[in-house]
């Protein structure tokens, strides 16, 4: 089945449900299919009463949404119980209470405006298909795309959003206040694209997660205590992933890495932490003394030192999450990856620290996160627009604007496991830096692969990338 076809399916079902009401009343037959050529682009979806349907296209559950009746449609809100005690039952009710006002606020909000609020799950990987394919068409798939900034950010380069000045919020919350929703601005560009709730519940960071009982093992002292007393640097880092590197045999095949992750993180955060960056500005910064110094330490990790899990290309996940079997000191850490891949209930101490500093960075100035969470994108064609957003908008103000209530990062702070793990993320969270070098790998596709396998030196790197680089740039803020 094509992806119109299934989406046209789900949007006929969602039309269906709709037409349930609260006494039970059954649905009303549906109508026989049009024989009408495909409809132009602009056109809204309704159901057979007249209501608007809002569909938000994602690659994960959405809570709530208006198939959802009662608030443990969404599994991760607990039930009380009798053998609570009291600090575990109060945030129990504030979990549960919440809920309560995300469903009571959808509610209002499909007789406010009299709409069906839908999601359709397209996968990380259909999103990004649906986008590419359907917009371009000027008819896409859904009214507005959930995308993470690593291919929202090339849909935008490519004409494929809407402008929010554009719809009429210029001197919204979007831009003023940002209580509710708040614009990304990227590097040379003079309108906003892409917008986000303000306050989430995650933290928008990727600190160097590590298992802290293999590094009291190994006589190592707790990364974190390092880095309190500004000695946490990429010497200090190399020193630990020899330590805690395991070749059992010395056959030059370890059992365990002092570290494993994805390398498109890795090198993110060993850019900010070195003060160095590859499209950040007008002007490519590949070639320059800092970037050099950083494809030079991921070198050697994976090459000289071989403290680094070699890369799988044939399985993205696999490369990050044998951590969680104890086959990684150190590796990529985020509050969806323990969610996901383990943390809380891990048979051993899990810890996060901000990256290591190196020779050419400054603790005191550097960045430690990129505007890598996910963001709302409203599609060239989706009709009214600014309609849309409203809906939206509404919908993310479950709290009517009382940020005390808003900023609940439970979620995060639960995922993170000690307080002291979140209060590191926290922070490089509030220091982000911008560098557009995996946003323009549409015309550069640039990777560290053939670097990291040492059939490509930092030279070798830098000379078949910092050309198409600049290129890319040139276009870029030349408009």
């Amino acid at each position: 089945m094509t992806l119109k076809r299934m989406l046209a399916a789900l949007l006929a079902c969602a039309a269906i449900l709709a037409l349930f009401s609260c006494n039970g009343t059954e649905a009303a037959e549906t109508e026989t299919p049009s024989t009408s050529p495909s409809p132009p682009p602009n056109t809204a979806h309704y159901t057979e009463d007249g209501r608007r349907i809002i569909t938000i296209g994602t690659w994960q559950d959405i809570y709530y949404v208006s198939k959802h009746t009662d608030i443990h449609d969404d599994a991760s809100v607990p039930y009380l119980s009798d053998d609570d005690d009291e600090a575990t039952r109060a945030d129990k009710e504030h979990r549960i209470a919440v809920a309560q006002m995300r469903l009571d606020k959808l509610r209002e909000i499909e007789e406010k405006y009299n709409v069906v609020i839908e999601y359709v799950n397209l996968t990380f990987e259909g999103i990004q298909e649906s986008i590419r394919t359907s917009v371009p068409e000027g008819i896409p798939d859904v009214d507005i795309y959930q995308v993470d900034s690593q291919f929202g950010i090339p849909a935008v380069l490519d004409g494929l959003a809407v402008a929010l000045e554009d719809i009429g919020l210029s001197g919204t919350d979007v831009f003023d206040a940002q209580s509710v929703t708040k614009n990304l601005k990227l590097a040379g560009q003079n309108k906003s694209y892409l917008f986000n709730p303000s306050n989430s519940g995650g933290i928008s960071a990727y600190p160097l997660a590590f298992n802290l009982d293999m590094i009291e093992a190994a006589g190592l002292e707790n990364p974190q205590d390092v880095f309190d007393r500004g000695e946490w640097t990429w010497d200090v880092w190399e020193t630990y992933l020899r330590k805690l590197t395991v070749d059992p045999d010395n056959d030059g095949t370890p059992n365990v890495y002092g570290y494993g992750g994805y390398w498109t993180d890795m090198l993110r955060n060993l850019l900010m932490s070195n003060g160095a960056g590859i499209a950040s500005g007008e002007t490519q910064t590949l070639d320059s003394k800092e970037t050099r110094e950083v494809l030079d330490f991921i070198y050697a990790l994976y090459n000289t030192d071989k403290t680094a899990r070699p890369w799988d290309g044939a399985n993205w996940e696999i490369n990050n999450k044998l951590y969680a079997e104890g086959l990684s000191a150190f590796w990529i850490g985020a509050d969806w990856i323990f969610d996901q891949q383990g943390g809380k209930d891990l048979p051993f101490e899990v810890g996060v620290v901000p990256w290591p500093c190196g020779p050419s960075g400054d603790p005191d100035t550097n960045s430690y996160s990129s505007p890598d969470s996910n963001w709302y994108m409203l599609p060239k064609g989706a009709a009214d627009a600014e309609f849309i957003y409203n809906v939206i908008f509404d919908w993310l103000n479950w709290y009517n604007y009382n940020l005390e209530l808003a900023d609940d990062r439970n979620w995060s702070r639960e995922q993170y496991v000690t307080e002291r793990n979140f209060d590191y993320a926290l922070m490089m969270s509030q220091r982000q830096g911008f560098d557009l070098w995996d946003s323009l790998s549409k015309t550069v596709n640039f990777s560290l692969v053939f670097l990291m396998q040492g059939s490509q030196d930092s030279q070798g790197l830098i000379d078949q990338y910092a050309e198409p680089y600049q290129v890319a740039l040139d276009a870029y803020f030349g408009g």
